[in-house]
């Protein structure tokens, strides 16, 4: 009989030290949830008096995923047995940043209350953490009540001893940080290189890391913690929806110009379509909460059929879509275990508690690889294709310089044929003047009327004055323009034969006049020197100032006597001023004016162009 008491009461303390976790005052980490049991409450009802009374079932697994629960609340009992000679302090660790509620219970009292409706301005750690003490060889009984409204229902509970804890919590804040230090260092990066290219690939590709970095903030708990004000947490994971579809938006928006979806029309249209309509998606679960627990699938959908359209890519040949699939694989890969774990079925971040970090750093270098990748290629193309301009620009210029020379050569040709052409008509034409100048001269010789035989002589030097013109350009090869001085140096000549007079005439040309320019001044000049000749000199000497100049665009001639000059009332009928009047205003359109007060002064302007 004693023997069989032996062995039960052996047997019920091996039972019940099963389910107790026995702190030996060296151990820094022991894992809690394996050795609890749970109990659901799906009426979110019973209190701590209530929970008590229920029947616990025993529990052999380290983590529990709900997924998305917001109907049931989960408690976990479990026991610590302290076998040491001290009294120790643990710090319970709830391993996961999105709960809610949280509540620990020891025995009926309320130790205190964590999640993420309770935060504090003191919480230092990125997962809710409890104070436990335990006294010498005493034994306690805790209970944990857990919920979640918002996110998805993870529980797993790590019970460390003080340093060792803050110890690890350091260690997990750095590596956070080089993970987000490094994921910033590639979106700069891209975004710099953006800059330069200005291909919207990188920016909508920055934009997918800048979102990934915001869901992976709040994913991992440090939004909680360092980034918003505590009441800003719980509004802010309210839009969860817009948090995961942004980052999707922005791939999306990556793959169709780096892939170059145009080129794949109806997959394209498709695409565009779903984009359009996405951001309105979204927002129905803004609007009502009914539907919560389906607010990520718009965002799956999405990325599945983004993923369809890499595969299809890489079937196309398409290089780029490569690099992008197996991104895709590594992001899948770790969105799989994220669902995995938040559900319960497998939990590889037990192991691998760095997992999804990881993934998403090697994903955006992959990335970021097949965009260089692609600058590559594009400087490829575009060095192929300036060589295939340069050798075009090569053979247009050949044909274009064959084609110049064929041009100038006939163009030559003919400006050739055309200058002999103008030069026989010159000499035709001033030998048809000096044809008429001489028989003038032998019908004046015939003529013993002073006036009449005065009248020829002033016709001839007016006919003489256009001859000299054409007789120059037919001696010169430049036929646009007359060497100006030489010709009104002829004019000059031809009118002092044809008077006895002793004038001195002192000419000045500093500027050259084209050829029809030339016309209109010859004629002008050989009325005003034969004025002079005629009229100006009581005596028969006297001196003409002729001065010809050009300031800017304004050409400027003065021609000036010292003769006893003229009443300009008796003279309004003379031909030779009515000549000089018409040629000065409506061909040359310039101004005239006449000083003939004592002397005669006669000024004329006008303009190159005209």
């Amino acid at each position: 009989m004693r023997l069989f008491l032996l062995t039960f009461f052996l047997l019920l303390n091996t039972i019940l030290s099963a389910n107790t976790i026995e702190l030996d005052g060296e151990k820094q980490l022991y894992e809690v949830l394996s050795k609890s049991k749970v109990f659901i409450d799906k009426t979110q009802k019973l209190t701590i008096n209530d929970i008590k009374n229920k029947r616990f079932e025993k529990n052999s697994k380290k983590l529990l995923g709900f997924g998305y629960s917001p109907n049931f609340s989960v408690w976990i009992k479990f026991t610590l047995k302290n076998n040491t000679n001290r009294t120790l302090h643990k710090i319970l660790e709830y391993d996961n940043a999105l709960a809610t509620d949280i509540l620990l219970f020891e025995n009926s009292k309320l130790l205190k209350i964590e999640g993420l409706s309770h935060l504090s301005n003191n919480r230092k750690s990125i997962n809710p953490i409890f104070h436990i003490q335990i006294k010498p060889h005493e034994t306690k009984t805790y209970y944990l009540k857990s919920s979640s409204y918002i996110t998805t229902l993870i529980i797993k509970l790590n019970l460390w001893n003080n340093s060792k804890f803050y110890e690890e919590e350091i260690k997990h804040q750095v590596i956070l940080a080089l993970f987000f230090g490094a994921m910033s260092i590639l979106a700069f990066y891209n975004l710099f290189i953006f800059f330069f290219t200005k291909d919207r690939s990188y920016l909508y590709y920055v934009l997918y890391i800048f979102g990934i970095m915001i869901h992976h903030l709040m994913y991992a708990g440090v939004t909680n913690v360092y980034i918003l004000p505590h009441t800003w947490v719980m509004p802010f994971i309210q839009y969860a929806t817009f948090i995961v579809g942004v980052p999707a938006l922005a791939l999306a928006l990556f793959t169709k110009s780096f892939l170059r979806t145009k080129q794949y029309p109806i997959i394209n249209n498709i695409l565009n379509i779903y984009l359009v309509l996405f951001p309105f998606l979204l927002t129905i679960f803004i609007l009502t909460d009914e539907f919560n627990k389906y607010r990520n699938i718009f965002s799956v959908i999405l990325l599945i059929y983004l993923v369809f359209i890499t595969i299809y890519a890489a079937i196309k040949k398409n290089r780029q879509a490569y690099f992008v699939l197996f991104g895709w694989f590594i992001f899948l890969t770790a969105g799989m275990f994220m669902y995995l774990s938040s559900v319960g079925i497998f939990n590889i971040f037990i192991n691998f508690p760095y997992y999804i970090e990881i993934s998403l750093v090697v994903e955006a270098i992959i990335f970021s690889i097949a965009l260089a990748d692609r600058i590559r290629k594009l400087q490829k193309e575009k060095q192929e294709a300036n060589k295939k301009l340069i050798l075009q620009q090569k053979n247009e210029q050949k044909r274009l310089k064959e084609k110049v020379n064929e041009k100038t050569y006939d163009l030559k040709k003919a400006l050739d044929e055309k200058g002999l052409l103008l030069k026989e008509l010159n000499h035709r034409v001033k030998n048809n003047m000096q044809t008429i100048v001489s028989l003038i001269r032998l019908q004046s010789d015939e003529i013993e009327d002073k006036r009449l035989k005065d009248v020829l002589t002033t016709i001839q030097n007016r006919i003489n004055a256009m001859g000299h013109l054409h007789e120059l350009l037919y001696k010169q090869d430049n036929i646009s323009n007359i060497d100006t001085k030489k010709y009104f140096t002829l004019l000059i000549d031809e009118v002092k034969q044809s008077y006895s007079n002793q004038i001195i005439i002192n000419l000045v040309v500093k500027a050259n006049l084209n050829t029809n320019q030339a016309i209109y001044c010859g004629l002008i000049l050989n009325e005003l020197i034969t004025n002079s000749f005629k009229h100006a000199f009581e005596k028969n000497f006297g001196k003409i100032n002729i001065v010809l100049t050009k300031k800017k665009d304004i050409f400027n001639l003065l021609v000036e006597d010292n003769g006893k000059g003229y009443d300009t009332k008796k003279t309004h009928n003379s031909l030779g001023l009515m000549l000089v009047d018409t040629l000065v205003h409506n061909q040359l359109k310039g101004q005239l004016k006449i000083d003939s007060t004592n002397k005669v002064l006669v000024d004329i302007k006008w303009r190159d162009d005209a």
